[in-house]
């Protein structure tokens, strides 16, 4: 099995080490991840410059690009091969609700998805964000599973698992996303030179949290896997903005 592997927080980051670690009994692992932290990248590709592609030490490679630009670099031009599977993660935090449209974790399976592969995106979930070996495992069981029961068509899975001992956790749960209130308000700073500068709130509470969701999986102690679609389009709006568009 070939397995391609990326992420948003760097090709240094603990978690992508400890995903290349725990998939690596089930075939050809290939990392290919920015050279540095881009989470909230969303889907962005690099337009505007060249992107260059290295080698780190570890055998890990790395582009000074986005999630994005990791996976389609990879899959349309540099790999001499089509992966089994790409595989996102471990991303330090969650990646749940209204996140997913922000996130470079997600955006890095999402390229894999749209490209026509099996994708799944991984995240840590917790305060200390410790128990790599934990999501690792998860992310085993499922490309195992992708492996011995594909689906008929690609898929793109987002899965968020809780940061504590595997036998701790409380079972899987296919979820769809919940929601979050509205994000906190930015934060107003100075920078050496007097200049004022805004931090990002925090991301808003959740607001739509009940059975189903990911975030109540979350909160009871389960993995949640939540197949994702690309579509954005509202098609129950269709006839209404049909009817409105012709409106004097």
């Amino acid at each position: 099995m070939r397995i391609l592997l990326s992420n948003d927080d760097g090709y240094f980051s603990p978690g992508l080490a400890a995903l290349a670690q725990g998939l690596a009994p089930l075939g050809e692992i290939t990392v290919v991840a920015p050279e540095r932290d881009r989470s909230g990248a969303s889907n962005s590709l690099t337009l505007d410059r060249p992107l260059t592609l290295r080698k780190a030490p570890n055998g890990f490679y790395y582009v000074n690009g986005t999630p994005t630009d990791c996976v389609h670099m990879a899959v349309t031009g540099w790999l001499d091969f089509e992966p089994d599977v790409v595989v996102s993660g471990i991303n330090l935090g969650s990646n749940m609700g209204d996140d997913t449209l922000y996130s470079g974790t997600v955006a890095a399976a999402t390229e894999g998805y749209l490209l026509g592969i099996p994708s799944v995106a991984v995240s840590l979930v917790g305060h200390e964000i410790s128990h790599f070996d934990t999501a690792a495992q998860v992310a085993r069981t499922i490309v195992e599973r992708l492996a011995k029961a594909p689906f008929g068509a690609p898929v793109l899975l987002n899965v968020n698992v809780p940061d504590v001992e595997y036998a701790a956790l409380k079972g899987i749960e296919v979820t769809r996303l919940g929601r979050r209130h509205k994000a906190q308000p930015v934060v107003p700073g100075k920078n050496p030179r007097g200049e004022t500068v805004y931090w990002v709130g925090a991301a808003g509470a959740a607001r739509e949290a009940g059975p189903g969701t990911d975030f109540h999986a979350l909160e009871h102690g389960s993995v949640s896997v939540t197949p994702l679609q690309v579509d954005l389009t509202h098609a129950a709006q269709i006839p209404l903005v049909k009817d409105w568009i012709v409106k004097p």
